[in-house]
C-alpha cells in the first residue's frame, strides 16, 4: 500500500473498513420519544458549559433504522438533555446505547456520537408502542406509549426531529493527554415526516453502574411522540474548542 493510499483512509482495519464512507441518509427511521421532567441540578451537574439548563427536560428516545445507506439495520436508544447555546435551543446528547458495531464506530469515529454497546428494542404489544433498552442481560428502561391515539402535526413532528445537537468530541494523545476536546453541533435536515402520532406515555428507569439512565430520574411525563420519517444526518461542526479556553 502506497503512501497516498494510506492517507486516504478514513477507518481501519485496512482491508475491511468498520464503517461506510458515506453521507447517511436514513428511510423509514422510525422514533418513540418521551419527554419527561428531571432533576434541574442532576442535569447541570453533567451538561457542560457552554451549554445551559433551564427547563429541567430529558428525552429518552429508541429509534429504528430499517435502511441506513452504509450502515444496514440497527436500533439506538439514549438520553438527551434540552439546553441552550448562544439563545437558541438544542438538546446535549449524553448517552447513546446501540446494537451495531458500524453504528458505534462511526458515531465515535467519523462524527461525536456518545455510543456504547446495548441492545434496544421497539416494537408493538397489542394497542401499545415499546422501547426497551437492556445492557448485558440486565433490563435498564422500559418506555411504553398508546398506539396512534392521536395525530401529531407534522410540522410539529419536524420540528421535534430537528433540533440541533450538541456532542463533547475527545481524542486522547498516545500518552493519555487530550488532543480533541470540543463540543461540536450536528443537525439533520431532508426531513420528510411520513407519519407522527402521540398518546399516553410511561417511562421506567432502572439504576446500573455502567447504563446509569435511572440517575437522571423521571419526575413527570411532559409529552410522548412516534414518529416514521426519511432525513439526512449533516456532518458534525465545532462551536467550542475546550484546549483553546
Amino acid at each position: 500500500m502506497h503512501k497516498q493510499d494510506v492517507a486516504r483512509l478514513f477507518t481501519t482495519p485496512v482491508d475491511s473498513p468498520a464503517y461506510a464512507p458515506t453521507r447517511y441518509r436514513f428511510t423509514d427511521r422510525e422514533y418513540l420519544n418521551i419527554h419527561y421532567r428531571s432533576d434541574l441540578e442532576v442535569l447541570r451537574r453533567l451538561v457542560p458549559e457552554p451549554l445551559t439548563v433551564t427547563d429541567p427536560v430529558v428525552r429518552f428516545e429508541v429509534m429504528r433504522m430499517p435502511d441506513t445507506t452504509g450502515l444496514g439495520d440497527y436500533t439506538e436508544a439514549g438520553q438527551l438533555i434540552a439546553v441552550e447555546h448562544e439563545g437558541v435551543r438544542g438538546e446535549f446528547n449524553l448517552a447513546m446505547y446501540v446494537d451495531s458495531v458500524p453504528a458505534i464506530s462511526s458515531g465515535r469515529e467519523y462524527s461525536a456520537y456518545p455510543k456504547k454497546g446495548g441492545s434496544p428494542a421497539l416494537y408493538v404489544d397489542s394497542d401499545t408502542l415499546v422501547g426497551t433498552l437492556d445492557y448485558g442481560t440486565l433490563r435498564v428502561a422500559t418506555a411504553t406509549m398508546g398506539y396512534k391515539h392521536h395525530a401529531l402535526d407534522p410540522d410539529e413532528a419536524r420540528a421535534e426531529i430537528r433540533s440541533p445537537n450538541f456532542m463533547i468530541k475527545t481524542v486522547p494523545h498516545y500518552d493519555g493527554t487530550p488532543r480533541i476536546c470540543e463540543l461540536v453541533r450536528t443537525r439533520i435536515t431532508d426531513v420528510t415526516v411520513k407519519s407522527a402520532f402521540t398518546g399516553p406515555a410511561r417511562l421506567e428507569l432502572f439504576a446500573h453502574a455502567m447504563a446509569p439512565l435511572a440517575d437522571l430520574p423521571v419526575r413527570e411525563i411532559v409529552r410522548a411522540s412516534h414518529i416514521v420519517t426519511d432525513l439526512t444526518l449533516d456532518p458534525v461542526e465545532p462551536v467550542y474548542d475546550y484546549l483553546a479556553a
